[in-house]
């Protein structure tokens, strides 16, 4: 009997062990997307990833970076269009697209944690952002959702685009 009373113990800690190890394992993934298949991924990004793709610019944000990338939704640019005055299709045409995308972006990995109130940054593009505390802000857009981990770096959602 204690035989049978060990191995039932022993069968029981071994199943303990297996979930517990299992649910550990899961929070430890990887990422394992990069920015641009995250940025698709999430679907409200279109407009940026065809401009992404227009400049040529995919590539590199599939890099190894790490990079942070200021993503205007879908909504910023359409609000960048309206007040311009142009279609999508004549943004995308623009000789400098490239420049205002690389204004999005920094190279290495920022967290909302590692900001400061009035810390400045320079861009791929060389010029500074400011960044603004409680709300949080680049500049004049809003990060309305911080900290999105990417295989390669990390995306902050904002609400505007950021014209060099």
């Amino acid at each position: 009997m204690n035989m049978k009373k060990m191995m039932i113990m022993l069968l029981a800690i071994m199943l303990v062990f297996s979930f517990s190890n299992g649910t550990l394992a899961a929070k430890n993934q990887p990422v394992k997307k990069d920015i641009v298949d995250t940025a698709v991924a999430a679907g409200n990004f279109k407009i940026l990833t065809a401009a992404l793709q227009k400049a040529g610019l995919v590539d590199t944000l599939k890099g190894p970076g790490p990079y942070t990338v200021f993503a205007p939704t879908d909504a910023a640019f359409e609000k960048l269009l309206k007040d311009l005055g142009i279609t999508a299709n004549e943004l995308l045409s623009k000789p400098d697209l490239k420049n205002i995308l690389l204004n999005h972006v920094l190279s290495g990995k920022v967290m909302s944690s590692d900001l400061k109130n009035g810390m400045k940054a320079k861009t791929l593009a060389q010029k500074d952002v400011t960044f603004t505390l409680n709300p949080v802000k680049v500049n004049n857009a809003n990060v309305i959702k911080p900290d999105i981990k990417a295989s390669n770096g990390v995306i902050h959602v904002i609400d505007a685009v950021l014209l060099p």
